[in-house]
């Protein structure tokens, strides 16, 4: 499948502007275009899938291998081309590699042939901007620069000076967009707003991409699309359970879609529930899942749900619960949020967290099993990933794993489990290869 990845040099560029936007502008001419992101990320893919029409995967050379990530791309073998959003610089990774790599874009890009867009930001400068683009393209062999999209263009005539400087170094420029201050997507301390909490979503992303259609080459830049991975068998993928009892709706959205595919490929049968709207576990099910999200949003609704913390309570005597980031914090006894509120949790665990000291934990995990969880047996080794602002207060239970991050240094953020329940600060991504 041919294929583009839209970078930057850093974050905060506009990658996530300019993507969504071409999504839509590409879509409204016809189009079929299969999207992912590169790296760790739950939010993005929501909008990609809102403004694509089809569901974006994520595609993580950290974590994943060879096969995998081939299997993952495959989802888009009906599309006409694949677009992949960048993380963070094009080329911004870990230290150690991974499964295949460490988890830059640009080792996406250089494994899948697809061309580079790379986003500027030319605010505050007009020729030197062309230096910056230049030395992205020789950095790496492997990556190829297909162009450039020049972002918060103040004037005609600052564009034109911009556009004289990508000439001399023969750099294309595939658009220029005028600075806007009335397209910007809110954030939260975890990224942009959930895509489901936007009423009005559908405009915002007609708007983009009227903008984007307004100021790029479309046509141009959907033919520089090359390269892709040749289709593979998708890497078999042991779900939880024959029937998963998923919590599912604002507090707690946070789930890899390869994940919800692999499950359902091996006959999984997925029950989502709604803590939210004071939901209990099916009783039918055979274990429950509790993702992340953002509990600490709505500490005092679930601290108010008592038919979803009996109903989870009753399912725990017998049945196994797993809780990732903000659902093991949901499965301790209280979360702290960041006014300082404390709220009753569901009790499975002792684990208390707090929001009102904020600290950040983020980056990839390596976890190695000290007991089995749903799908994983003891001793299995585990790749994910961890970003969360949460303050472990108490943790009073048996540890879960060993874990480690990407450079192998331990981080003391292990899991804990007691009983038939389990959790974990880091979100699944795939066994170790």
């Amino acid at each position: 499948m041919k294929g583009l990845l839209i970078s930057a040099p850093s974050s905060g560029t506009g990658k996530t502007m300019v993507t969504l936007g071409l999504l839509s502008a590409l879509r409204e001419r016809g189009t079929v275009v299969q999207p992912f992101k590169n790296g760790p990320d739950y939010i993005d893919p929501a909008f990609h899938a809102a403004a694509a029409g089809r569901a974006s995967f994520n595609l993580d050379s950290w974590a994943m291998d060879e096969t995998m990530l081939a299997a993952i791309a495959a989802h888009g073998a009906d599309a006409d081309m694949a677009l992949a959003e960048g993380s963070m610089g094009l080329f911004d990774g870990v230290a150690a590699p991974g499964a295949c790599g460490n988890g830059a874009s640009a080792e996406l890009a250089a494994r899948t042939g697809w061309p580079v867009v790379l986003v500027l930001d030319v605010s505050g400068q007009a020729q030197s901007a062309a230096a910056v683009a230049q030395g992205f393209a020789r950095f790496s062999p492997d990556v190829r620069i297909g162009g450039v999209i020049l972002n918060k263009v103040a004037s005609p005539r600052h564009e034109a000076l911009v556009r004289a400087g990508m000439e001399a170094v023969g750099i294309a420029v595939l658009g220029a967009l005028p600075r806007r201050t009335d397209l910007v997507l809110p954030e939260r301390h975890l990224g942009l707003v959930q895509a489901e909490e936007h009423s009005d979503l559908s405009e915002i992303l007609a708007s983009l991409g009227q903008f984007i259609a307004a100021h790029v080459d479309c046509d141009r830049l959907r033919d520089l699309a090359q390269g892709g991975w040749p289709a593979g068998d998708p890497p078999a993928i042991t779900p939880p359970g024959q029937r998963i009892a998923l919590a599912r709706d604002a507090a707690f959205s946070f789930i890899y879609p390869h994940l919800l595919s692999g499950w359902r490929k091996a006959g999984a049968q997925i029950l989502p529930f709604s803590p939210l709207a004071d939901e209990a576990p099916a009783p039918e099910a055979d274990v429950c899942w509790l993702p992340g999200g953002y509990p600490e949003l709505h500490g005092g609704r679930i601290a108010a749900a008592d038919r979803f913390r009996e109903g989870l309570r009753t399912f725990a005597q017998d049945k196994p619960v797993h809780g990732e980031c903000g659902g093991y914090m949901v499965m301790g006894e209280s979360l702290i949020d960041a006014q300082g509120t404390a709220h009753r949790m569901t009790g499975l665990l002792g684990l208390e967290t707090s929001f009102a000291r904020r600290r950040m934990h983020l980056g990839y995990r390596l976890a190695r099993l000290a007991a089995p969880i749903p799908g994983h047996a003891e001793g299995t080794a585990l790749r994910g990933h961890e970003f969360h602002y949460a303050t472990i207060l108490a943790q009073p239970d048996s540890p879960l794993a060993e874990v480690v991050d990407a450079t192998g240094t331990a981080v003391a953020e292990t899991g804990s489990r007691r009983g038939w329940a389990s959790g974990t600060f880091f979100h699944l991504i795939a066994e170790k290869a």
